[in-house]
């Protein structure tokens, strides 16, 4: 079974960490990976393996203030994140690779595509949102809270940070991606609201209609954002579409090896 390599590329703000796993071949398609928040490419521990079984060098990427990613100095836009695409691609001596991102992951991937077109060669929306203006300023002002988490000696801060990423759906089915999620969130600290307040500032359905490069939305029906994969689709029929039954904002957790068949065979397709 091919291993897990991990190491680290320079950013703007320092350095970014990254995990790797090809077929052990040597070969494999390269496909970035950026995740959701607030987590770091944990998200993505198992179907690295999956992925390179399948053909696939999958390289998942922590974002800067997340996993072993050093925290920006000040509060990035989405267009700031996205440069972290063509320093690990340099880092790897790779020119063009596929992207994709989940949820936050998704609007990154979005930009860096449109940044940085020819290293972006297939874009990959597992959770895209094309968003009103008034759904952004409802988001924002939800996930504003996350500003307001400060530490306390009785630990009530945990169960209050859990609590809230409980509530975000109903039916979880994974208790153990749940936590890993939960723990590796955790270690962003009092900078881990910089990219959902980015997110909330980026007009993500702007920018996915302007993209040139052969796209997939991927989906699952039980996302707690799943509508706003339906409404991409409505809005984008150009695009390629993927759904997964059931799961969560977990599902890649949740579903590894059907979510790594529908990946790999729109990367290698």
């Amino acid at each position: 079974m091919p291993r897990i390599r991990k190491g680290y590329a320079e950013g703007r703000w320092g350095q970014i960490h990254y995990q790797e796993c090809g077929p052990e071949s040597g070969e494999g398609s390269p496909l970035l990976l950026l995740h959701q928040s607030p987590t770091d490419s944990v998200q993505f521990a198992r179907v690295m393996q999956p992925l390179a079984a399948r053909g696939i060098h999958a390289i998942a990427i922590d974002l800067p203030g997340f996993g072993g990613s050093d925290t920006p100095s000040a509060p990035p836009t989405v267009a700031d994140y996205a440069h972290i695409v063509p320093a690990v691609l340099d880092q790897l001596g790779i020119t063009t690779a596929s992207a994709l991102g989940h949820h936050t992951g998704a609007v990154i991937v979005t930009e860096a595509a449109l940044q940085f077109a020819p290293r972006v060669n297939k874009v990959v929306l597992n959770g895209p949102l094309p968003m009103s203006d008034e759904e952004r300023a409802m988001w924002r002002q939800l996930l504003a809270r996350e500003k307001d988490w400060n530490l306390r000696w009785d630990g009530s801060h945990l169960t209050e940070l859990w609590n809230f990423r409980f509530g975000a759906q109903p039916e979880w089915t994974d208790l153990e991606a749940f936590h890993a999620n939960f723990i590796h969130g955790l270690l962003a600290g009092k900078t881990v609201w910089y990219a959902h307040d980015a997110v909330m500032t980026y007009k993500h359905e702007a920018a996915m209609e302007r993209l040139q490069q052969p796209c997939l939305i991927l989906a699952n029906t039980g996302d707690a954002i799943y509508s706003f994969s339906q409404r991409a689709q409505q809005l984008y029929p150009h695009f390629a579409w993927a759904e997964l039954q059931g799961g969560t904002i977990d599902i890649i957790d949740e579903q590894p090896e059907a979510w790594s068949d529908l990946v790999a065979d729109f990367v290698k397709g």
